[in-house]
């Protein structure tokens, strides 16, 4: 159950109207004190706390190995797969490894029955999308084949339990290759009983201009990988003007034509753990918003004595503030409107939803999922 807090609400008559305790309301919210209820917040009233039955969706969530071990603990019960974010390569065909070990996160996955996924991205050594790397593997065979084959001994070596490919920039051209490059690595990885998977960028249409999306084909990649993760966020975007970061109209949208190019039990919808703040007013090219976590996006609104809004076409929580003369707008997600991006997956059947990322504390988002699925 969501209740929406009202003016004049207090921690202990929300608890006692609904049967439950103001500790427990306030753990599950992440509530520290009651100068923490903004009017407007969305509070998720527990029903089940108990998330350790059989889920009927799947559930993943990218994670970086610096993650606090306390953090991913708030979602690991929920999960299915952990995306170990992330191993680059070289033009030469070598993994290059995560800064941080990340060891212990597959150790850590495996305890809690949840298989840890190496996550594979045109990094180089700068940490940054390298499109030419893209080209390069796509394109010359002997690179190719090197690639794959470090994949499988890292996959073995480490106690992966598959491969998630999150390439983006692709060239136009290389939008064949870039896909038969995916179905080399299930096929490697299939004969060793290891799953591949493959990101896909927002597309809307086929033919949807742009360099992020011309590359990316929908149904060839769908035919060559086990399952997809959607990608359905950054309408939102540091260097964009305020909006949600995943309207649920868009989000609709995205996953319409993802269905009309791969079967629904092969597609995973992404979603997003994160907020932005944007400084007021908004200049192209100048104004850049501040990343920021859901629960952290509420401690903002009660610190500023800001209402929070909801906005019914994106279906997405925002609100304005105003610190030291300057005016903010926030959008962020909360139960309310992960709620209804749950629904959306379970109403169309897909394959599952999966999180970018686990960074950030939501521990009403993980509860929420364990008694939704």
């Amino acid at each position: 159950m969501i209740y929406v807090v009202k003016a004049g609400d207090t921690l202990y008559r929300i608890a006692e109207e609904y049967g439950t305790s103001v500790n427990e309301l306030a753990y599950v919210n992440q509530l520290w004190r009651q100068n923490d209820l903004v009017v407007g917040q969305s509070l998720l009233i527990p029903e089940n706390m108990d998330r350790s039955g059989q889920r009927d969706m799947y559930v993943s969530g990218y994670a970086y190995p610096f993650v606090q071990e306390p953090v991913l603990s708030e979602s690991i019960s929920v999960l299915n797969d952990l995306l170990v974010f992330s191993y680059g390569f070289t033009f030469d065909g070598d993994l290059i490894p995560p800064i941080t070990d990340d060891l212990w996160m597959i150790e850590f996955s495996w305890n809690h029955g949840v298989k840890p996924i190496l996550v594979l991205t045109p990094f180089a050594e700068t940490g940054a999308f390298n499109n030419m790397l893209v080209k390069t593997v796509v394109e010359n065979l002997e690179v190719q084949e090197r690639l794959i084959q470090n994949l499988v001994f890292t996959v073995q070596d480490r106690g992966f339990a598959g491969v998630d490919v999150d390439f983006e920039y692709i060239f136009p051209e290389d939008r064949e290759g870039y896909a038969a490059f995916v179905g080399k690595v299930r096929e490697a990885m299939a004969g060793l009983g290891f799953s591949t998977s493959v990101a896909l960028v927002p597309k809307t249409s086929s033919d949807q201009p742009g360099l992020l999306y011309e590359g990316m084909d929908y149904a060839l990649l769908g035919q060559n990988a086990d399952f997809v993760f959607l990608m359905t966020y950054e309408w939102g975007y540091t260097y964009g003007p305020p909006m949600a970061v995943a309207p649920l109209d868009k989000v609709r949208q995205v996953v319409n034509y993802a269905l009309s190019e791969i079967p629904a039990e092969k597609i995973v919808m992404g979603i997003p753990n994160y907020g932005y703040d944007w400084k007021l007013p908004f200049e192209k090219g100048v104004t850049q918003a501040r990343l920021i976590g859901n629960v952290e996006a509420v401690h903002i609104a009660a610190e500023n004595g800001a209402q929070i809004l909801y906005n019914e076409t994106s279906q997405s929580p925002f609100f304005r503030y105003e610190q030291y003369g300057v005016e903010h707008e926030v959008w962020f997600e909360d139960v309310r409107s992960i709620t209804e991006k749950l629904n959306l997956a379970k109403e169309v059947n897909l394959r599952g939803v999966g999180y970018w990322n686990l960074m950030r504390p939501f521990r009403a988002n993980w509860v929420l999922v364990g008694e939704t699925f």
